[in-house]
């Protein structure tokens, strides 16, 4: 399914079931006092697309990443909620000889104080490939031919998103992070501003470039949680934004004065949960969708998209008297916590 056609059906899906939502009230069940730790197996599908003319003669060149999977830990206590991504050599996607090998990395933090939701990241892509290779190369042949790679091509990306959840009977974390339980069904508007600091760099032929990039911008999305029965639910998400990115760009080798861009972004993103949930055990999977888009030229538009696959399976327990102590130790310094 394409990125639009799977916008489209998140996004019907989401707002046919806003008139109920209104009305609905939740009763939450909170976790915050047990320890969560979680096993994740997650796909990343991250690349860019640039198309250069005007239509019907667009010409699109797309990047993207080799890698396909990776595994991840959750830890979630009270408030505090981590996770640490990495891609294991022992699967398969990461290392290929027609497309070059690619490398994906992150790391996240959540904090959830009352109705705020505050997000602080680190993600570390390197190594794109020409997916498109049939639209530059007449009689190229998936899986016989070589793509064109770039291996120096490498983006890092520091950033972070708050958030605010207008209904208070709404439980965010029962869908982040299954930090609670929402026993009824129901929804949220729920408003943020994202901001995001990116490094991109190519090495290639003994060239050096690199971008640096400052994106602020501010969303409105709509949340539903769709409560089976007592231990499953289904939880729909879509939001929409605009924003501004602003662009540094010197030639490192050249020693050239920097050169400042700006550009107005526009952004979508949604995703669908569904899980399993008891006191103790609980699994699940989830898929979210991001898409940026920015003219960098008249006639040339620049697009991220970003996909990401999940499934879960994860244990709660009682926390240590050590981690205990130190967690009210941290709460009288800082009492957000």
């Amino acid at each position: 399914m394409s990125l639009s056609k799977l916008a489209f059906v998140l996004f019907f899906f989401s707002f046919a079931v806003i008139a109920k939502a209104q009305n609905d009230t939740a009763n939450i069940k909170s976790y915050r006092d047990q320890i969560m730790i979680r096993l994740n197996l997650d796909t990343n599908i991250e690349g860019f697309v640039i198309s250069n003319g005007n239509e019907p003669n667009v010409q699109k060149t797309v990047l993207s990443i080799n890698n396909r999977a990776s595994t991840s830990i959750s830890f979630d206590y009270k408030v505090i909620s981590a996770s640490i991504t990495m891609t294991p050599r022992f699967i398969s996607g990461g290392n290929d000889e027609l497309k070059g090998n690619s490398s994906y990395s992150d790391f996240q933090f959540r904090l959830f104080p009352k109705r705020f939701i505050q997000n602080v990241y680190y993600k570390n892509v390197k190594g794109f490939y020409v997916e498109n290779m049939k639209d530059f190369v007449p009689g190229w042949e998936e899986g016989k031919d070589p793509y064109i790679r770039f291996p120096g091509l490498q983006v890092q990306s520091y950033g972070g998103s708050t958030s605010y959840i207008l209904n208070k009977s709404f439980s965010a974390k029962s869908i982040y992070t299954q930090g609670e339980w929402q026993k009824n069904s129901g929804g949220s508007w729920i408003p943020s501003i994202d901001y995001d600091f990116t490094i991109l760099s190519n090495t290639a032929n003994d060239e050096k470039n690199k971008v640096t990039q400052l994106k602020i911008g501010g969303n409105m999305g709509y949340f539903y949680n769709w409560v089976i029965g007592k231990k499953v639910n289904i939880a729909p998400y879509l939001a929409l934004g605009v924003g501004a990115k602003f662009a540094s760009y010197r030639n490192i080798l050249e020693d050239s004065e920097k050169q400042h861009t700006q550009y107005l972004t526009i952004r979508m993103e949604g995703g669908l949960h569904a899980g399993y949930n008891t006191d103790r055990f609980l699994f699940g999977g989830k898929i979210n969708f991001n898409a940026s888009a920015y003219n960098e030229k008249k006639n040339q538009t620049i697009e991220n998209n970003y996909i990401y696959g999940l499934l879960y399976i994860g244990y709660r327990f009682r926390p240590p008297k050590v981690v205990k102590k130190t967690y009210d130790k941290m709460q009288k310094t800082i009492p957000l916590l």
